[in-house]
């Protein structure tokens, strides 16, 4: 076989041939036809840390990773020994022992009569890329489950409602020393047990009601200080690190506390014999070197870093890609729901941050949550509060639900309390309602997500045609393209399910005497 390589003499082409395998950025490896290598590039001995002086003489299980089957093996001899090529991937490991993938072809070498003399082995380090892979591949299967856990917890908060109403509305009925009052409070008590757990499955699937505001992480930290103590032990030492001159955040208050409880309590189980839990906030720029370096997952830009570190065991290997997952638990029976990470993570991303986590068995886990920064347009919104007791009232309240379970014992509560209440099955029954209702509708009370008609194209359909009717939401879950951007129309329009029948009174008042709501508010923040 004659080759040439832009003309030029045999010298020529040897020393073109040699430079090419010599500067090649792929790991070239030539062995003999049993195995014992002759040559290895300089690539070969960046990514291996063994030398070329190490390497000859060698065979290439000097990079067994123990991670591929006999049969992956002989499969490849039979492969290049009958003088094809062989192609795959392997799991090599590193004189670091590091363990790194390569994308390899293992081609035979022919002498003039056709006999295999040689194998060249030409790799290619795909870690990286196996590395992206992985990520992509958790992010798909963490919002798959979060939208599979929104669903289910959406429908069971609905079971909750039927629950908890009918227990109500029971207990309302008997006199204060029935003996069966004890009973009927244990359903309600199971009840908003139950309540809390699917609030935990709905900030996982990112669905959980949200009041926005500019936040300073710092002055939350602070407060929460107050706290911990009591909830770690007194075997936790807390440092907390604040950061100079801290960019505001635009996320809920109440979340971004149960997220920073919720790393605190996950630190804390992790040091049962006590231990430090350093909790730091920065201001931190993420430029395209970093990403490209440390982090792939969160994007450049400008952030407010959370970090919280304990000293505890550490996380294992193969828990790491699960520990966000709803209902994983390393823990003993009875001592832990497996929603408190994936708790943290919904939340985080439904702020639109990242989560990144690092840890070392024997040496505790760290947990770096990044939060977009935002230019401050606002001092922070106070919350209004609702009245504290619950009253009645005479106006006329259209009550659109679709489910015939939950809107009969609201109907029967807001009678009650003086209401007159206009049901409606779904959101086209309650617009032929109200279009044919001659009197007057100061509310109408309807569930976001119904058959044909949404409460939302509801509410915007009747808007023009009775322009002072208010509307209340009610969901399993919020939409943000329902309740809009202002917190202050999340808190006053919006009733995230399961709620108490009282709690549907207070919310009334609320949105109908919105200027005695907001001075209550002001006079308790006073």
């Amino acid at each position: 076989m004659q080759l040439r390589l832009g003309g030029g003499n045999a010298e020529d082409t040897v020393r073109k041939l040699w430079q090419a395998i010599e500067q090649s950025a792929d790991m070239v490896l030539i062995t003999d036809c049993a195995g014992v290598i002759e040559y290895v590039n300089p690539a070969f001995e960046i990514l291996t840390g063994y030398s070329r002086e190490e390497a000859i003489g060698e065979t290439p299980r000097l990079l067994k990773s123990g991670q591929q089957t006999p049969e992956l093996y002989q499969e490849l001899w039979a492969t290049i020994l009958s003088g094809n090529v062989f192609r795959g991937v392997l799991a090599n490991r590193k004189k670091s022992g590091e363990i790194f993938y390569a994308e390899k072809s293992i081609t035979p070498v022919r002498d003039g009569e056709g006999k295999i003399t040689h194998f060249i082995s030409n790799d290619r380090d795909i870690t990286e890329r196996r590395r992206l892979e992985a990520q992509l591949q958790q992010a798909q299967k963490m919002d798959a489950v979060g939208k599979l856990a929104g669903g289910v917890a959406h429908d069971f908060n609905n079971l909750l409602m039927v629950i908890s109403s009918y227990a109500e509305l029971m207990q309302n009925s008997l006199a204060p020393e029935h003996p069966l009052r004890r009973n009927v409070q244990e359903i309600m008590t199971a009840s908003r047990r139950a309540a809390d757990l699917t609030r935990q499955l709905l900030a996982f699937g990112r669905k959980q009601m949200q009041s926005l505001q500019f936040l300073s992480l710092n002055g939350i930290i602070l407060e929460i200080n107050k706290m911990l103590p009591h909830l770690l032990g007194e075997d936790i030492q807390i440092v907390f690190v604040p950061g100079e001159h801290l960019g505001r955040v635009k996320a809920d208050r109440v979340q971004i506390e149960q997220v920073v409880m919720n790393l605190a309590v996950n630190a804390r189980d992790a040091m049962p014999d006590g231990g430090k839990l350093t909790i730091e906030t920065a201001s931190v720029r993420v430029d395209e070197a970093y990403v490209q370096q440390r982090h792939a997952i969160v994007p450049v830009g400008d952030y407010v870093l959370l970090t919280v570190s304990d000293s505890g065991q550490g996380i294992a290997p193969e828990c790491m890609t699960h520990i966000f997952e709803p209902f994983y638990t390393t823990k003993e029976d009875g001592k832990g729901t497996g929603l408190g990470l994936a708790t943290v993570y919904g939340i985080v991303k439904q702020s639109g941050g990242f989560v990144w986590v690092y840890s070392e068995l024997g040496l505790g886990a760290t947990f770096k949550i990044y939060l977009p920064t935002v230019e401050q347009q606002a001092d922070e919104i106070p919350v209004l509060k609702p009245v504290a007791k619950s009253v009645g009232g005479r106006e006329t309240v259209q009550l659109v639900e679709d489910e015939a379970a939950l809107r009969q014992p609201a109907r029967e509560f807001l009678a009650s309390k003086g209401y007159t209440v206009i049901e409606a099955t779904d959101g086209d029954d309650a617009l032929r309602i109200a279009q044919n209702h001659t009197g007057r509708i100061d509310l109408m009370i309807t569930d976001v997500i119904m058959p044909h008609m949404g409460g939302a194209q509801l509410a915007e359909t009747l808007a023009a045609a009775r322009p002072q009717m208010k509307v209340l939401f009610v969901s399993g879950y919020a939409e943000n393209t329902i309740l809009g951007d202002s917190p202050t129309d999340v808190m006053t329009r919006f009733l995230q399910k399961p709620f108490s029948l009282e709690e549907l009174a207070r919310k009334i008042r609320t949105v109908l005497d919105p200027r005695a709501s907001a001075a209550t508010a002001s006079g308790k923040a006073s």
